[in-house]
């Protein structure tokens, strides 16, 4: 197996202590920088509000198999979770398109760290990735409820 980044995520993010929770909770601008090669496979993009960003979490703890969500103090198995650490750390992020100029896109809704590395991006398609009666016990079903979540600490 081979991954290709495609290009680079330029963040305020330094660390993993200064990113939010989920991208969802920031409004902060990200730029995802696109690699010369790749150019191309922009056209057309600015038709799309929303994207969905792959990127590498390479600060990740890859043995973690079992961890706490913000929401229980009961740890669960990483796959029925969102923790970034896992055995393959690839995130994932649903991100507003603001606007494209040249080679970098400018996104509201990733939490990457600033240099993370990016795997891909793909048109966010409503009738196909919203699922709203979706439901997952261990994570609240609104964005308000994430944002006021308890800690694991609390």
């Amino acid at each position: 197996m081979q991954l290709n980044p495609i290009g680079v995520i330029h963040s305020p993010y330094k660390e993993r202590s200064q990113a939010p929770r989920q991208g969802r909770l920031s409004d902060n601008e990200i730029i995802l920088e696109i690699f010369p090669p790749f150019i191309p496979a922009l056209k057309d993009i600015e038709r799309c509000s929303h994207l969905i960003v792959l990127y590498w979490g390479d600060q990740a703890d890859r043995e973690t198999l079992q961890s706490r969500t913000p929401f229980s103090e009961e740890p669960v198995g990483v796959f029925s979770s969102r923790s970034p650490n896992r055995p393959n750390p690839i995130a994932f992020c649903v991100a507003d398109l603001i606007r494209r100029e040249a080679d970098r896109l400018i996104v509201r809704g990733v939490d990457a760290l600033d240099g993370s590395v990016l795997l891909d991006i793909k048109a966010y398609a409503p009738a196909l990735d919203a699922f709203p009666d979706a439901d997952n016990a261990h994570i609240p079903s609104s964005l308000e409820e994430i944002a006021n979540g308890k800690t694991a600490n609390t």
